[in-house]
Formats: C-alpha cells, sequence, structure tokens
C-alpha cells in the first residue's frame, strides 16, 4: 500500500535526512515540503498527504511549528492524515500522544523506524471484508471507470473482465497472483488459468485490499495463495505449484507483514 507524504520541517538537514531515509521505501510517494505552519497548512489543505512528518520542536520559533498545527486542520478537513512527530526532543511525546498523532519517532531517522512505521500502518488498515453485496467491473477500454453492482448476499468480491461484450467473472479468492505485462495484467487463477485485463498493476494495487498485497514492481500475490517465504532467495512460492514469485528490496516491509501475520493466526513453529 502506499502513502504520499509531506515533511515539514525548519531544519534543512533535518529535512534532508528525513525524505533520504524515506526515498528508500516505494511505498512511500513524496509530494511536498515546508519549514514553516503556514506553508505546511497550505500544502497539507491542498496535496491533501497521507502522511506528514512534522517537526514540533523547531530551531526557529519564528516558524511556529509545533502540535497546534493539528488543531487547524480540523477546522478544514473530514479526514486528517497520519502524523508522524520527528523531534529531537523526548519530553513532548506525552502531549504528542494526545493529540493522537500516528507515531513519534527521534531524529535523526533510520531505517528501521520506517520499517516499522509502515507496518503499522499496513496492520492498521481494514482487512479484506469487501461489503457483500459489491462487485468490481475492469473494462477494457483505458477510459472506463470501476462499477458497483449488487449481488447475492452470499457472494464475496468478484472482478469482471469486460472486452467487447465477452463478460468474464472472477471471483478474487480464486486468484493467487497477479503479473505486471506493460499496460495490462496477467490474473493467475488457481487452477493455473491466466486471463489479462487492460489495466495496470497499479490499478489493481488501488482496488484490492487484503490479502492481495504487492511483493515486487511486477507482482500483486494473495497471501492466501503463499506456501513458503524464503527470505535468503528473495522468493515466495505459491501453493500447489512449482511458481516462485520475487519479492524486491523496496517491498520488503510488505514481506515481513506477510510473516508476522502468519505467526500471528493458528500457528505452530517446528
Amino acid at each position: 500500500m502506499n502513502y504520499s507524504y509531506i515533511i515539514i520541517d525548519d531544519n534543512q538537514e533535518s529535512f534532508l535526512n528525513t525524505k533520504a531515509v524515506a526515498d528508500g521505501f516505494s511505498e512511500l510517494i513524496f509530494v511536498a515540503e515546508a519549514n514553516n505552519y503556514n506553508d505546511g497548512l497550505n500544502l497539507i489543505l491542498e496535496f491533501k498527504p497521507d502522511l506528514i512528518f512534522l517537526e514540533i520542536n523547531p530551531i526557529n520559533k519564528d516558524s511556529n511549528l509545533s502540535l497546534a498545527l493539528i488543531n487547524e486542520l480540523y477546522r478544514f478537513l473530514n479526514v486528517i492524515p497520519k502524523i508522524i512527530v520527528t523531534t529531537t526532543n523526548k519530553d513532548l511525546a506525552f502531549e504528542a500522544i494526545q493529540y493522537e498523532v500516528a507515531d513519534y519517532l527521534l531524529k535523526p531517522l533510520i531505517n528501521i523506524d520506517l520499517v516499522k512505521l509502515i507496518l503499522k500502518l499496513n496492520k492498521s488498515c481494514i482487512p479484506f471484508q469487501i461489503p457483500k453485496e459489491q462487485t468490481i467491473i475492469l473494462e477494457e477500454k483505458p477510459t472506463s471507470t470501476i462499477q458497483q453492482k449488487p449481488i447475492n448476499e452470499e457472494k464475496q468480491l468478484m472482478l469482471c473482465v469486460k472486452s467487447y461484450g465477452d463478460y468474464r467473472y472472477i471471483d478474487a479468492k480464486d486468484i493467487c497472483y497477479l503479473q505486471a505485462d506493460n499496460n495490462s495484467t496477467d490474473i493467475h487463477l488457481n487452477n493455473g488459468e491466466m486471463i489479462t485485463a487492460f489495466k495496470t498493476l497499479k490499478h489493481f494495487e488501488g482496488i484490492l485490499s487484503f490479502p492481495f498485497i504487492r511483493i515486487h514492481n511486477s507482482y500483486i500475490v494473495n497471501r492466501n495463495c503463499i506456501s513458503r517465504i524464503h527470505t535468503g532467495n528473495t522468493v515466495c512460492y505459491i501453493k500447489n505449484t512449482t511458481v516462485k514469485i520475487p519479492f524486491s528490496k523496496s517491498y520488503k516491509a510488505n514481506v515481513d507483514q506477510i510473516i508476522s501475520d502468519f505467526s500471528n493466526g493458528n500457528y505452530l513453529e517446528i
């Protein structure tokens, strides 16, 4: 899952450090940066990012950076971005908790800070509980949109790959993995069949939630179809097949989440 973000920090060195660490994660998409209260507020209202990395104990007091920015957001936004406090001062942690910030990170940030942050953000997302009266139709034409139509209450999410009057229905639970092929996506089913949809992999990443997880620039996998994960060889094995899907370093946090989810279930390690 991807998250757009803005950095608000009056210290240029700290800004560069935060961005450098964040650049190592493909899930984090940089939008803009500001070094004072007013510019930061304006950027948030303009871009409506998912995350805000916010300094609350600035070097330059004229920047007016503080937790008060969060209160101001409630005046304009129905959905408040996740606030990640980044500062060198441990003493403000309790006050930040009162503002319900998503995380409190001490500067300078390091790689593991954002690994943990992304895992927490992904875990906090709503599990895969698609409303039972929903279906998604994928038009072949690039200008088409996702449509929703009521179906039988007992049915789970269904994808419909539509091509010139041909409606191909696929139960989401039957999908093992999706593979990018330029501007189209190959959908691999658990019966060995492959269906091509004329949508990008990024499009599917936006409409499919847990248990579908992106692990590579070219792959989204159904977590329930994974039989083995080899972190040394950076591959996942698909159940009842010889298929091995690679995962990339930039999506390692998602693979770590899969491993963590398995261990949190009815699980016995031998």
